[in-house]
């Protein structure tokens, strides 16, 4: 029996981006008593939002800003690296705030571990991920004229701390990218699990797997949430 689609609460962005500014704040504040800070991976689901990374070109939003929002999209300019990126309904967002100074490692090896997370959770659904130079995320099809991303990342790091995160398309109505040019890259598109196997997944299973993941690839302790409760 295939398993039920159970998708999270759905979050505004908003509400969790101030939740992972405060516990941002919580990790400099532990830093600067010497003490390292909790490492938390956070799952959830957004309700429909537009994000500007730092140096993230405006006109990359295509449709007029009052007319997504009229739809029920939030816009927001925030500090992550990357250019424009969408959240939404069936597309699971984790955010690894991660102390990379008790890890180990850098920003480069982060991202890279990110994508190795991602790119073994979506080969349990035969699906085949791979990175592109230069082009942090996860990509279907790489190499080949229908090359697509399933996946998108974006952090912001101080002090050797993470915030921010990725982005997996899981059962994500792809409608919401027409309105945008994702992550600045005009000449390839973006797909999603639900596209690449011709039917909806089950939520749950997905966020599953992609924790596990990241246990394989952070062998550190750290505190997973899942779903993300925003008002805690």
């Amino acid at each position: 029996m295939e398993t039920p689609l159970v998708p999270f609460e759905l979050s505004s962005y908003a509400l969790v981006w101030q939740l992972q500014q405060r516990w941002f704040a919580e990790a400099m504040e532990a830093r600067s008593k010497g003490q390292s800070p909790v490492s938390r991976l956070l799952l959830g689901e957004h309700l429909p939002v537009y994000t500007f990374g730092r140096h993230a070109n405006k006109e990359n939003l295509t449709a007029d800003a009052n007319w997504l929002r009229a739809k029920g999209a939030e816009i927001h300019q925030i500090e992550r690296g990357g250019d424009i990126t969408f959240h939404g309904p069936g597309q699971l967002v984790a955010y690894p705030m991660f102390d990379l100074e008790a890890a180990e490692m850098g920003v480069k090896r982060f991202i890279e571990s990110i994508e190795s997370a991602i790119i073994a959770c979506i080969a349990q659904w035969g699906i085949s991920g791979s990175v592109v130079s230069g082009r942090p995320g996860v990509w279907v099809g790489t190499g080949t004229a229908e090359e697509r991303k399933i996946a998108a990342i974006g952090v912001y790091c101080s002090r050797h701390y993470a915030m921010h995160g990725l982005a997996l398309n899981v059962n994500t109505d792809l409608e919401w990218f027409k309105h945008m040019i994702p992550c600045g890259i005009a000449d390839r598109g973006v797909t999603s699990m639900e596209t690449e196997i011709g039917r909806k997944l089950p939520f749950k299973e997905v966020a599953d797997a992609l924790t596990a993941a990241f246990e394989q690839y952070f062998p550190f302790t750290f505190v997973a949430d899942t779903p993300i409760k925003p008002t805690t």
